[in-house]
């Protein structure tokens, strides 16, 4: 086995700035190959990521983490993005059901220490249930997003599900985001056109006022303390060192290098 750092990355990651999102969901499938997979929210983001991979028709697994609390327009995207781009969508789901949950632990998405507690329950520990399935997931953060994924990597290290993440439309902005959808007429969750900015959990989830930030609708009645759920390793205060193992030959994929051997 083999380090690969963030580190390790930055010139790759200079260098994949030029290229298309196409052009890099075919560089990941070309170096991981079936151990590569797709995370999508059935936000608009993802579903365009879904509508590309489709296009490209590579085989990648999409991954769908349904909380147990998701909005039924989320759920009716995710099936109608599998049926219409016949694309594989496997969803993953928490161990407890949310009554089962709240029965245990009481109603946690009232703290911000219980909102963090929920998502990982809800959100990180199924994605966590296929870690050894998958060397990189491919994901949807843009930023234009705008927070703390304004300088979002196109690859970034993921220590807890030891792997790397890919985000092919990191340089997607506004208008391209628009003009793809509106080209291409991709499936969008319904929600969009009723003032949902980002899409979670019916729970914590609200419409957001046209002047306000686009995640001001996520745990609104948390005030400031929370903007992210976990899910996503650039969201997060990064370690130091961020690093994770993969295979030598892997690593050596992923850097474009190759190793010589003495016979």
């Amino acid at each position: 086995m083999a380090r690969l750092t963030q580190a390790d990355l930055i010139e790759l990651n200079r260098t994949f700035d030029e290229r298309t999102p196409q052009e890099l969901i075919q560089w990941a499938h070309g170096v991981f190959g079936n151990r590569l997979a797709t995370i999508s929210a059935m936000q608009k983001s993802g579903s365009v990521v879904c509508h590309m991979l489709s296009r490209l028709n590579l085989g990648i697994n999409v991954l769908f983490v349904d909380t147990g609390v998701m909005f039924q327009e989320t759920l009716d995207t995710r099936d109608r993005i599998a049926a219409e781009y016949d694309l594989n969508v496997v969803s993953l789901t928490a161990e407890k059901s949310m009554e089962e949950q709240t029965q245990e632990l009481g109603v946690l998405y009232l703290t911000p220490e219980g909102q963090e507690q929920c998502c990982h329950l809800r959100k990180v520990e199924p994605l966590q249930t296929v870690k050894n399935d998958y060397d990189a997931l491919i994901g949807s953060l843009r930023r234009s997003d705008g927070g703390k994924r304004a300088q979002c990597p196109i690859l970034s290290i993921d220590i807890e599900m030891n792997c790397v993440r890919i985000n092919p439309l990191a340089n997607f902005d506004d208008e391209s985001m628009k003009a793809y959808i509106a080209e291409h007429k991709v499936i969008t969750n319904p929600l969009h056109e009723q003032g949902y900015a980002t899409i979670g959990c019916n729970r914590c989830t609200t419409p957001v006022l046209p002047t306000e930030p686009k995640r001001a609708g996520r745990w609104r009645h948390l005030g400031q303390w929370a903007m992210y759920c976990g899910i996503n390793p650039t969201d997060m205060d990064p370690a130091s060192t961020p690093a994770i193992e993969l295979p030598d030959d892997l690593v050596d994929r992923i850097l474009g290098r190759e190793t010589d051997f003495m016979i």
